[in-house]
């Protein structure tokens, strides 16, 4: 009898481990109600269901089709669309759960990814970074037809298979937060084709292109090549540190919604009181960026405070202090007397000046406490000239020094994490490798793997500014990067237009590190189905984020029009450097998108230069003949090269006669700054 019964418990143990664990049925936010399928095409539908279990998909333009899931509960289905309309819906039913999704359109799909440029909202950042005619803009963007999906900032340490988010139709509610490159992009595509669009918005301020670009691809590039074994240790440190992190009270980060800022604002002031207690403190010197002095890739809340003697002859009169500078935005208390505040995104180089009453002040001991707000980027009290707090009697003190500081909470991706008394910033596990938004590989784990294989007609991408200064690497990374997602997506050489950055003042190095990397932009053109727009007309030396994206948009907007919707007669690019032939003591340039003739805006041509065989350039006198360009310099008597908007600020002036801008180039392959 207990042989028996040993095995029958035997049997029905097997059985037991054979039983498929119950998963949920589910899909990821990328396929939803109001979403765009790309039209004329199989598109691919995918979600997590029990090991085993028939999925039904049934759409309501007249497709039918099935799929089981797999052993570890995942299942991908393609299914075809057909010519652009609707709205429809899709039904999926598993054994016991029915999902059904509505207001579905068959149209274009578009992925917009990159930094800041292509991450400023519609609504611009004011006061400095603004979108031209953004409030009219916002208010006419009534376009039902066109979809957006926006990917929220979060970095990973591997890719990941979902992301949070919605698909929304464009409103001037919904379209001011986001991208307006993008916007203006899907809206020059929409009014042009009459047929719904659909933008998948993924970008982050600041971050360069290694941080888009899968692994299997960044660890080809030699400064690279360290990442796997990085990346290993990291994993398993960045999960427990994940671990710590999801035990704190947290919210979600949404600087443009009034409820959360106000909650912020909200914030338990009791550091600001001169009577509390920051022995305990650790200290940096202000002014200065937090992160290279004690806070490491850190964003977030930081309360900063400072203790100092005030004079008799500056007690009893009104005072200004002058913090200078705060990235990103902060609230300031005197003695626990709030005496100002900027709680706005964009002002993170606007200098604060707050007016002290005099019964604000006291002689001898007072107390400064800034609570700074920091989202990306550096975080602190910064400027140059320092903290000072000036008297109407003309007294003055020096505020510069040590600070004690202690983080308040952690932005991580789109997450806000509140720090108690008994787990604070300085309890968090660490991690060796710092897995934030500038790490290679950590942007496209976590804002572009989740999207895959979610069928797209192309990508748009502006990005480069954060790769100034390794313009020789980027003729690498940034077809790298390209070629991954292309791979990874395997839906072919799917189109891919780019923008060229556009002038600033990033330095005064010469050789340009700016011309290098648009350069390297320029060589990516090699690549199949690539384009790009040229931006060397519509910058701002006085911002890295110009105001012109409608223009930028309806650029990027050419090429798909002309190359991929079949606008043939649509010229889609400025003039393109091709050869150059040596006449005598001047050079000739010939030039591709330059059949219509060429044309020198608002005067004699700039920005034109040329060197002997010393390698030595000497600004040149430039004239256009018919679509060439002769130049010629009186330092430069036997001339061998020639090149054209080398520098950070040139704003040079050759187009084409449809008005696109050429872009910089030079005829040499000469060795420069960042080889």
């Amino acid at each position: 009898m207990k042989k028996i019964a040993g095995l029958i418990f035997l049997v029905c143990s097997m059985l037991s481990c054979n039983k498929p664990t119950e998963v949920k049925f589910e899909l990821p936010s990328i396929i939803g109600s109001e979403m765009v399928l790309q039209r004329n095409t199989d598109v691919n539908l995918w979600g997590k269901a029990t090991p085993g279990q028939k999925i039904e998909i049934t759409t309501t333009w007249g497709i039918k089709k099935s799929v089981r899931a797999d052993k570890a509960g995942k299942w991908t289905l393609s299914i075809p669309t057909g010519e652009a309309g609707g709205p429809y819906d899709v039904a999926l039913q598993s054994k016991d759960t029915s999902i059904i999704l509505n207001d579905i359109l068959i149209g274009e799909v578009w992925l917009c990814s990159g930094q800041s440029n292509m991450e400023m909202p519609l609504t611009g950042w004011p006061p400095t970074d603004t979108i031209l005619n953004s409030k009219k803009e916002i208010e006419n963007a009534n376009f039902p037809r066109i979809r957006l999906f926006t990917v929220p900032r979060i970095t990973s340490a591997s890719p990941l298979d979902n992301c949070e988010g919605e698909w929304v139709a464009c409103s001037p509610e919904t379209v001011a937060g986001f991208s307006a490159t993008a916007y203006f992009f899907g809206r020059n595509i929409y009014n042009r084709l009459n047929i719904p669009v659909g933008l998948i918005h993924s970008s982050w301020g600041g971050t360069p292109a290694e941080a888009w670009t899968r692994i299997e691809d960044v660890t080809q590039i030699p400064a690279y090549s360290h990442v796997t074994d990085s990346l290993q240790k990291a994993k398993v440190e960045f999960n427990i540190m994940l671990e710590w992190i999801n035990t704190l009270k947290k919210d979600k980060v949404n600087v443009n919604n009034p409820e959360f800022m106000a909650s912020l604002k909200a914030l338990d002031t009791s550091f600001a009181q001169p009577g509390f207690n920051d022995e305990a403190w650790p200290a940096l010197p202000i002014p200065s960026l937090w992160e290279p002095n004690g806070l490491p890739n850190f964003d977030g809340i930081v309360w900063m405070r400072y203790t100092f003697d005030v004079p008799e002859a500056m007690a009893g009169k009104e005072c200004t202090l002058n913090l200078g500078p705060i990235d990103d935005m902060d609230m300031t208390y005197l003695n626990g007397v709030k005496i100002g505040e900027i709680m706005k995104p964009g002002f993170w180089r606007f200098e604060r000046k707050y007016t002290i009453p005099k019964e604000a002040i006291h002689p001898g001991k007072n107390t400064l406490a800034v609570c700074v707000f920091d989202f990306q980027g550096g975080g602190g009290i910064y400027g140059k000239d320092g903290v000072q707090l000036t008297s109407a009697g003309g007294g003055k003190i020096v505020l510069d020094g040590n600070w004690k500081y202690m983080p308040f909470a952690i932005v991580m991706g789109n997450k806000i994490y509140y720090y108690t008394n008994e787990k604070s910033y300085f309890q968090s596990p660490k991690v060796s490798y710092p897995i934030n938004q500038y790490a290679p590989t950590a942007l496209y784990n976590g804002m572009i793997a989740p999207l895959v294989p979610y069928t797209l007609k192309g990508a748009i991408w502006y990005q480069g500014e954060s790769n100034v200064g390794r313009g020789y690497e980027y003729r690498s990374l940034f077809p790298a990067m390209i070629t991954g997602w292309r791979n990874v997506w395997a839906q072919g050489d799917f189109p891919f237009y780019y923008v060229q950055i556009a002038p600033w003042r990033y330095n005064d190095e010469v050789p340009s590190p700016t011309a290098e990397l648009r350069e390297a932009q320029l060589m990516t053109l090699s690549l199949p189905n690539t384009g790009m727009a040229v931006t060397m007309d519509i910058g701002s030396l006085e911002t890295i984020h110009p105001c012109y994206k409608q223009e930028v948009g309806r650029r990027l907007a050419l090429w798909a029009l002309a190359k991929d919707y079949g606008f043939d007669t649509l010229e889609y690019s400025g003039p393109l450097y091709d050869t150059i032939a040596i006449q005598g003591n001047s050079i000739r340039v010939s030039f591709m998108h330059a059949d219509g003739g060429l044309v020198a805006k608002g005067g004699p041509l700039t920005w034109f230069e040329t060197a002997g065989s010393d390698q030595v350039y000497y600004p040149a006198d430039a004239s256009i003949d018919g679509n060439t360009v002769v130049v010629s310099s009186k330092q430069v008597p036997q001339p061998v090269a020639v090149r054209y908007g080398w520098s950070d600020i040139a704003q040079p002036n050759l187009f084409n006669a449809v008005g696109l801008p050429a872009s910089p180039f030079r005829s040499d392959s000469w060795k420069r700054l960042s080889e």
